[in-house]
């Protein structure tokens, strides 16, 4: 028998009412008469013992679906008088906002199920229930020390706090399950990775078997998140799970809206004026709208035009339309979310900080601005939409430009179809096996050996070399003689013996900088002189490298330096930006998603290349993407104006073009590589592609990247032999390509500091005191150049694997350049020309976002376009185009 087992069969109504307690199906039968799907399946396996992985969208019943058999459970022992003071349940979940809300969820069946069971003639008392996060006061807390709750909520953070607290561990021992909620959105970080060693330390702590729960929205492939869920044994085998797959158990509804008749042609303010009237139509037919977009900026932008909008057409107030995402305070997104629970708003708009399981009462439609960059996404958010298992989860998508209606198409179709993406789980971070080592070493001392044993058992580590597990073990004993730079060691270490355990002063040190989540810091930008200009989130400033120019307060800077969290800049009037503001908080496209879209090119380039009449190809788009006859329209003519222009090269999953473009105005040199794999392999591709090309013409080279393209820019006018250049980048090389441009990055300087930070190297907090972030980052630089000439020091080891492997995408680039090489994916250079092709027109006017607006970025493109149609109308006359060199 597998150890991961997927469940075809599931209970009826009336079998999983015999399962339970006669008060506790009563409750439910008066409440809600019959079992969605997802209970159906699981309850009974959770009554009978199982590991189980419950997938499905909101609206389902997932908490009823896991809870349910465990409240019965804890209403048995208490009926028998068997029920102690003792925690039984632990329920993990990402967002200590969700906490709060899992607590309400669940006092509302208790309080009802106690009320059924007394008019039955039974006595059962009270099955406790309490939140222990970074929130919780101190009272609070020892409240739970003398009477600990039934069921206890918490976080990742605080459950691995919790874990080396000398008293409260003691209570975690006797626990018997263990619910993770939101398992999609952990796995994919490394808080995952850390909730997945401290599942395999309370086991351990327990001394016997915990069944674990975990509960997650549309996420692929479900085995592997199984995997994470429940981890290995010591022979190398996962241990038992069974998925419950209800990711489909909703009805869904999914279109795309193209908002005008001719996206190219029409003037950027009409586009936007059709825009909200299309919004404020669909606002108008629905109760409540839920509206996503990809930005925290544009959320504030469409909140502000809606408000004025609606008021003056009458359909809603302004105090019923509200924004809600992570810059907003706490308590403003409580208010928020109480206002929709109680249906006072009419309108929400959101940028992604409504897409996880908040529960956020009735909306009957969600709308998208702009893709969602992933299927995943896509029906997470979707899925907010029908807040019941009968209701339709329905969504539309609104799209701006020809690339995002090509893109959302596809992925609207691929949701219909139930094609996910696949989740990213980091594997082996260091940073976060060193917080567990100074954690296990609080509770006692360890043989080598057995604390190796363990942490394999966890996904996040189970393939990790006791090479790498002796190293940071080492790095905490202090080997590494960094102590001139105040890095002491946490733990000591017996190699010879093959014993470790804990140093005094170790246990403040790890309640007061343990977690995942850096801190970000806003840096602060100057002149060369000294002038302050303005702030900068790190984010932004990590993907900066010298000689950059962006927009800061509507003015342009070239950027120089950074000194700890300080930012050198000089002015750069009149020079185009080379990277938008917006850039870090835009969301990649996922490498799936981005294949289907290159395959949607290049189904509709083979048609134009049969000569399959104009109408029947419309058609076909029409009716396989659900779209209006105009949006398909724009389609077809989007990729024949690309077919024509280059002779028939269209960029798709098959054909990597290279273009060469000489930019007369800029004199400069542009090498786009129309790349279909999405932004984090694009990302990792250009960077070693721009170090080809510096060395094959010894000068500096700027890289602007989408999720379509990376344009490589040299300034002159050069041959480039492109075809030697793509080639020039073989899959077993890209590592060490990439760690040789890396090494002095803005990239490698901030994220060596988180990791530093993660694995104690670097305190953010000592002694009660938060420190300094401009110290802490100068400690940081300071440490890096200390520890690059240590070979092998994990943490900056670690570094570079959470930059190639997580923020970038080195796996499927390997991928990508394995089929290059192997002519799986066919390489066509087209150039050079002195106009782009039309697929180039986006990256080409990607840095006049900034400068100017929107409006006048969307001129350019008309511009673009049409000098392209005046080549092709000169073709067609017989005239040798211009364009060509």
């Amino acid at each position: 028998m597998a150890p991961i087992e997927w469940v075809r069969n599931c209970a009826d109504d009336e079998e999983v009412y015999h399962t339970l307690r006669g008060y506790v199906a009563e409750w439910f039968r008066r409440r809600y008469g019959s079992f969605t799907v997802p209970q159906k399946c699981a309850i009974p396996l959770i009554k009978q013992g199982h590991n189980v992985l419950v997938s499905s969208p909101t609206g389902t019943g997932k908490t009823l679906a896991v809870f349910l058999g465990i409240i019965d459970e804890l209403f048995h022992l208490a009926e028998e008088g068997r029920l102690e003071d003792k925690i039984y349940a632990i329920y993990v979940s990402p967002l200590r906002a969700l906490n709060n809300d899992m607590r309400r969820n669940l006092l509302e069946p208790l309080q009802g199920i106690r009320e059924v069971a007394k008019e039955m003639g039974l006595e059962v008392g009270d099955i406790r229930v309490a939140v222990r996060t970074s929130d919780t006061s101190p009272t609070e807390k020892q409240r739970m020390l003398r009477q600990p709750p039934h069921i206890l909520i918490t976080t990742p953070e605080s459950l691995s706090i919790s874990l080396v607290s000398p008293k409260f561990r003691e209570r975690l021992a006797t626990a018997k399950w263990v619910i993770v909620d939101e398992i999609h959105e952990l796995a994919s970080s490394k808080r995952g990775s850390l909730l997945s060693l401290a599942l395999e330390r309370l086991e351990n702590l327990a001394g016997r078997r915990l069944q674990r729960i975990g509960l997650s929205a549309t996420i692929a492939p479900l085995e592997e998140v199984a995997k994470f869920l429940v981890g290995f044994r010591d022979d190398g085998t996962p241990r038992d799970c069974k998925i419950v797959d209800a990711r489909f158990a909703k009805p869904i509804d999914i279109r795309v809206l193209c908002p005008v008749k001719d996206l190219i042609h029409t003037p950027p303010e009409e586009i936007n004026e059709a825009i909200y009237r299309l919004l404020v139509d669909l606002i108008r037919k629905h109760r409540t709208t839920l509206i996503f977009t990809n930005t925290r900026s544009a959320t504030e932008r469409v909140v502000y035009k809606l408000k004025k909008l609606l008021k003056q057409y009458g359909i809603a107030d302004i105090d019923e339309i509200e924004a809600h995402h992570s810059s907003l305070s706490r308590d403003l997104r409580l208010q928020v979310e109480e206002k929709l629970k109680k249906g006072e708003l009419k309108v929400v708009v959101s940028s992604t900080s409504l897409e996880l399981g908040i529960d956020i009462g009735y909306i009957d439609l969600v709308v998208l601005l702009s893709s969602p960059k992933s299927v995943s996404r896509l029906l997470q958010r979707v899925g907010r939409a029908g807040h019941h298992i009968r209701q339709v989860s329905k969504g539309r998508i609104i799209v701006v430009d020809r690339d995002d209606l090509v893109e959302c198409s596809v992925l609207a179709k691929a949701g219909m179809e139930k094609k996910i993406d696949r989740v990213h789980i980091p594997r082996n971070p260091l940073d976060i096996l060193a917080q567990h080592l100074v954690g296990m070493a609080l509770e006692s001392k360890w043989r080598i050996d057995d604390a190796y044993k363990l942490v394999r058992r966890s996904y996040s580590f189970h393939t990790l070399s006791y090479k790498d597990f002796l190293d940071v073990l080492r790095f905490l004993a202090g080997r590494y003689g960094l102590e001139e730079h105040k890095v002491y060691a946490k733990i000591w270490l017996d190699e010879k013996e093959g014993v470790f355990g804990r140093k005094r002063g170790a246990r403040m040190i790890y309640y007061l900088n343990s977690g995942a989540i850096p801190d970000e810091v806003k840096l602060h930008v100057y002149t060369l002189d000294g002038r302050y200009v303005g702030d900068l989130e790190e984010a932004f400033v990590q993907i900066l490298t010298p000689g950059d120019i962006f927009v800061l307060g509507g003015r342009t800077y070239e950027f120089v330096k950074t000194e700890g969290i300080k930012v050198y800049v000089k002015p750069a009037e009149g020079q185009r930006p080379t990277v938008p503001s917006w850039f870090s908080e835009m969301l990649p496209l996922a490498f799936d998603s981005a294949l289907l879209v290159g395959e949607f090119r290049r189904k509709v380039a083979e048609m134009i290349e049969k000569n399959v009449p104009k109408d029947k190809a419309i058609e076909w788009i029409m009716k396989e993407y659900r779209l209006e006859p105009h949006a398909a329209e724009n389609i077809y003519n989007y990729v024949l104006e690309q077919y024509e222009y280059t002779g028939g090269l269209v960029p798709s999953d098959k054909l990597v073009l290279v273009e060469v473009y000489h930019d007369l105005e800029n004199e400069s040199t542009n090498i786009i590589f129309h790349s279909l794999f999405g932004r984090r392999v694009n990302d990792t591709l250009s960077r070693a592609y721009a170090y080809m090309l510096s060395t094959m013409l010894g000068t500096n080279v700027r890289i602007a990247i989408t999720d379509n393209a990376f344009m490589l820019t040299v300034s002159g006018i050069r041959d480039v032999d492109a075809k030697r250049l793509a080639y020039s980048v073989k899959p077993e090389k890209l590592r060490d390509i990439l760690v040789r441009v890396l090494r002095n990055t803005e990239l490698l300087k901030r994220r060596f500091r988180h990791c530093a930070e993660r694995g104690f190297m670097i305190l953010r907090r000592y002694r009660g005191r938060k420190r300094d972030p401009h110290r802490l980052q100068l400690n940081a630089q300071a440490l890096l150049e200390a520890v690059e000439n240590i070979e092998g020091f994990p943490l900056l080891r670690e570094a570079y694997r959470e930059i190639l492997e997580d923020y970038m995408d080195i796996e499927n680039a390997r991928r990508v350049l394995r089929w290059i090489h192997e002519g799986e994916v066919v390489v066509e250079v087209f150039g050079p020309v002195e106009v782009p092709s039309p697929f180039a027109h986006h990256i080409v006017v990607r840095g006049h976002s900034d400068v100017v607006l929107m409006e006048d970025r969307k001129r350019l493109l008309m511009e673009l376009h049409r000098r392209v149609m005046e080549l092709l109308a000169q073709r067609r006359g017989g005239v040798r185009a211009v364009a060509t060199v």
